[in-house]
């Protein structure tokens, strides 16, 4: 539940505007999240979250992706492989199908890993497309993604 409950997190502040924990706790309530401010704040800390200035003046919540360490990193594929239900390619197209509501966490967490040959990714509620520079990358990504489902 925690990873689930990190993965949210991340793809609320990727999605919204968070300027306060309280924004973030209501945020989560609206999604069947119910959580405390005492777990927010740990939680805030654990995915090393920053406020960074918006162009209007305000604080508010963002990824530190800048300073990325072994410890986000494994952040990141937690809340990757908690996601994932399955993956498959056509042509150069990856196809990753993940549980409702987490396809924006995991595709954040699939855009940090640094996968060879990505052009783009997109997310829906539950699934992600990544666009591919060729077949040949698109099969060995799914080849990786899988080797990653399966530990």
């Amino acid at each position: 539940m925690k990873a689930l409950r990190l993965a949210k997190i991340m793809e609320l502040v990727d999605k919204y505007e968070i300027y306060t924990q309280e924004d973030l706790l209501q945020r989560l309530k609206d999604e069947g999240i119910d959580t405390t401010q005492a777990t927010i704040s740990r939680d805030i800390k654990e995915l090393n979250l920053v406020k960074a200035i918006t162009e209007d003046g305000k604080y508010r919540y963002s990824a530190a992706r800048r300073r990325r360490n072994d410890d986000l990193d494994k952040k990141y594929h937690a809340v990757f492989v908690e996601s994932l239900i399955s993956v498959d390619y056509a042509g150069n197209t990856v196809a990753v199908l993940c549980h409702t509501g987490m396809a924006g966490a995991a595709c954040a967490a699939l855009d940090t890993m640094g996968f060879e040959g990505i052009v783009g990714t997109l997310a829906g509620d539950d699934t992600i497309f990544v666009l591919m520079r060729t077949a040949e990358l698109a099969e060995e990504l799914t080849r990786k993604i899988q080797r990653i489902m399966n530990g």
